[in-house]
């Protein structure tokens, strides 16, 4: 039985690099949601906030898709 070290390293460092993007995505996403709502208790619409958790949330479930799609394909 032959280990290609190489190719197993490479898929660690890719699996580590796309968790560490998607956790940063996901907590910005929660981030922007708390902001919106600090923003319309204080008064303002909040609607900077809400844009940008939207985008984040959208980039998580497109990396999701393109995941599932390298899987399936």
């Amino acid at each position: 039985m032959h280990i290609n070290w190489g190719s197993l390293g490479l898929v660690f460092v890719v699996a580590l690099a796309s968790v560490v993007v998607l956790t940063s995505l996901f907590s910005f996403g929660v981030v922007g949601l708390s902001q919106r709502e600090s923003a319309r208790e204080a008064g303002g619409s909040g609607s900077g906030p809400l844009a940008g958790a939207v985008v984040c949330f959208a980039a998580c479930l497109a990396i999701i898709g393109y995941g599932i799609y390298l899987i399936v394909a």
